[in-house]
């Protein structure tokens, strides 16, 4: 689930209001995801740099990943401060 970290304040007329309450208690959301959502309609994300970043995850070489037992016990001694 995605954490929101950013308050945002924007004033706006009783019609605008209107239409994106409308929106919200038609679709059973709350009236920020319904503003949310049309902020990613009207600025989508940069779709090239995603693909970009995918294609370089997807190049790059294996990396050799151990047993859960000997992940465990790394994790614990990055913890510790031991590595």
């Amino acid at each position: 689930m995605c954490m929101y970290d950013r308050r945002l304040q924007i004033l706006i007329d009783d019609e605008r209001l209107g239409r994106v309450r409308r929106r919200a208690e038609t679709t059973n959301r709350s009236v920020a995801e319904v503003i949310r959502e049309a902020i990613d309609v009207a600025l989508p994300v940069d779709r090239d740099r995603r693909r970009v970043a995918a294609a370089r995850v997807l190049a790059a070489e294996p990396s050799p990943v151990g047993e859960p037992g000997e992940l465990r016990a790394e994790l614990e001694a990055i913890r510790a401060g031991e590595l």
